[in-house]
């Protein structure tokens, strides 16, 4: 078991916090802020083109001299299969109709890469002290370039069976993703989620089973959290949901207002939004197609369809077909700088 001092002592921060990566609803600004504040900050690039990232990186290491991390996709990009984003189009039409949207328009495009080869290769000019992947780990040839550079890899593990085939494959660092974990669900050698645990069983699964630090990642919101997954075995904690009211995320007002709504501690993993398991807060679109529709094209093709409906309906004040990412515990969610978040989540070290 790895203790949180050697953990912090590893990533050169001086708060076992990683702040999750958050596609979508973060920039460079959230993970300065927390880089800042002795925490390690995580940039995501899943939806990042490679200027698109270049640029990001070049902001987040002119503005802050701390370690990071950068955290990128690992899955294997599908098959283009007209029949099925077809069916899926015929059945969000309803809503098409009912907003004025021309299903005709729109492009079918995946907004979520793999970690690949350009990728890297922006990589190769900053040579970032930490990266993480979900969703397993990329080609050996790419990690391999990663590692040349002197780079800590982290992964999520979902399981036993997953922590111990990053061990196998080299990883410095287990992130350990329990079921109350907002977002996309890391698992990669299983695609049920019968076999997903709390968090702290998995924590407790994990540690004394791998010679790995273990981070425990989901429903940990607060510094009793943070304590709590320490004492469960955890060299350190990663926290998502809780920085998402912060004002350095970029979360949409629509997503705001959700989270700090009646219904915020209402979550389900739903594939609707992305083709993948991920936990959100309820919302119109999985009331009325149910959260897990086979209909959906695998991940991460089904976002194309949903993307004028979001837009249009968020420009109406409406959440109805928005991904509203969110752990089991958003009560940790508050409207904080994201240092002061990071200091208190560390104050009961």
């Amino acid at each position: 078991m790895t203790s949180s001092k050697a953990l912090s002592d590893l990533f050169g921060i001086e708060i076992p916090i990683v702040q999750a990566p958050m596609a979508g609803v973060q920039d460079h600004a959230l993970a300065v802020a927390v880089c800042d504040a002795g925490g390690l900050g995580s940039l995501p690039g899943a939806m990042f083109g490679p200027e698109a990232l270049r640029r990001e990186l070049r902001a987040l290491t002119t503005k802050t001299r701390r370690p990071y991390n950068v955290n990128f996709f690992c899955h294997a990009a599908p098959a283009p299969d007209s029949g099925r984003e077809s069916a899926w189009r015929a059945v969000l039409s309803r809503y098409y109709e009912e907003l004025g949207i021309d299903p005709a328009t729109i492009p079918a495009t995946a907004t979520r890469a793999p970690f690949s080869r350009e990728a890297a290769d922006v990589l190769a000019e900053f040579q970032p002290p930490i990266v993480s992947f979900h969703f397993g780990l990329p080609a050996a040839d790419l990690l391999a370039k990663v590692r040349s550079w002197g780079t800590l890899i982290l992964s999520s593990a979902t399981t036993l069976a997953e922590a111990r085939w990053l061990e196998d494959h080299g990883v410095d660092a287990v992130i350990a993703q329990g079921l109350e974990a907002g977002g996309h669900r890391g698992h990669f050698l299983s695609d049920t989620l019968d076999d997903q645990v709390d968090t702290a069983t998995l924590v407790r699964q994990i540690v004394g089973q791998v010679r790995l630090p273990v981070l425990a990642a989901g429903g940990i919101g607060d510094a009793d959290g943070v304590a709590r997954a320490l004492a469960q075995g955890a060299a350190g904690v990663q926290v998502g949901t809780a920085y998402l009211l912060c004002p350095e995320a970029t979360t949409s007002q629509v997503h705001r207002n959700a989270l700090k709504g009646p219904e915020a501690g209402n979550t389900e993993i739903t594939t609707l939004f992305s083709g993948r398991p991920a936990r959100g807060l309820w919302n119109r679109l999985m009331r009325e197609l149910g959260p897990r529709n086979p209909a959906a094209p695998a991940f991460p093709l089904a976002a194309a369809a949903l993307a004028p409906l979001r837009a249009r309906a968020e420009a109406l004040g409406r959440a109805d077909f928005s991904p509203l990412w969110s752990g089991r515990n958003p009560a940790g969610c508050r409207e904080l700088p994201a240092r002061t978040l990071t200091l208190e989540l560390g104050s009961a070290l």
